[in-house]
């Protein structure tokens, strides 16, 4: 459960009326108050929403990459049914598992990125 913080503490900020506009249309846009969305910027963290958003996208990604290997898996039941496989459908083949494995490979080094990121 999630401790409410009580703000006491004020500081005064001196901006152009154009810099809050555009601070308050970003925070408007995102659900969020002013306050919290510049206090996550000046101690560079990521705001739940940002969490959940990120959260979403990896399981998404998790779901291309589940399609894809289901593809493949007919495809091999296909060539093991006909017992032939022509070269140059072979070659293609290769190719392009190697093209997911390179993708699967920095994928996940994003994802490591983004776990330390949400950890902050």
């Amino acid at each position: 459960m999630e401790t409410k913080r009580i703000k006491r503490a004020q500081l005064n900020l001196r901006l152009s009326d154009e810099v809050k506009d555009r601070w308050k249309k970003i925070a408007d846009e995102r659900g969020l108050h002013l306050t919290d969305m510049v206090i996550a910027s000046v101690e560079n963290k990521l705001l739940n929403s940002d969490r959940r958003e990120i959260m979403s996208f990896i399981e998404k990604q998790g779901n291309v990459f589940a399609k894809i290997e289901n593809n493949i898996n007919q495809i091999a039941k296909y060539v093991n049914t006909q017992k032939n496989i022509s070269d140059s459908v072979l070659v293609d083949y290769n190719s392009k598992l190697r093209e997911l494995n390179c993708l699967q490979i920095e994928q996940n080094e994003l994802f490591r990125k983004i776990y330390k990121l949400l950890a902050k």
